[in-house]
């Protein structure tokens, strides 16, 4: 089954790091990658930006409401995720353990049925 790791974290934390401390944080994540690589649990993953360059679009009654930045007021963003492949709940869970991220949200992906789209024939 599919789970999402949606990693949240305080972005004051990488910006007021120093080299070293970075470069840390750096190798704690990629060891997590290589956890995942060899589990072959990894099916993708990557930084976002951060959260000042976010924006949320709103929908009410017809309109749409742009609003700059994360819809919610927090200290921690969203600042990454993890598309993985988890035999079930609890190795999702021992995945997002051994995560470095201070915050790691599981959710599992949704499975949709298969909707046919129709196929529009080129007038030529």
């Amino acid at each position: 089954m599919k789970y999402a790791l949606l990693l949240y974290g305080d972005e004051k934390v990488w910006a007021e790091a120093t080299p070293e401390q970075v470069a840390e944080m750096y190798a704690a994540y990629d060891a997590f990658g290589k956890l995942l690589r060899e589990r072959d649990a990894i099916l993708d993953g990557d930084a976002l930006e951060t959260h000042d360059t976010a924006l949320t679009l709103r929908k009410r009654d017809g309109q749409v409401l742009r609003t700059d930045g994360p819809f919610v007021e927090t200290v921690e963003h969203l600042g990454g995720y993890y598309l993985v492949e988890a035999r079930d709940l609890d190795e999702a869970i021992e995945f997002a353990k051994a995560c470095p991220a201070p915050i790691v949200e599981v959710r599992p992906v949704a499975v949709s049925p298969v909707v046919e789209s129709p196929v529009v024939e080129s007038q030529v």
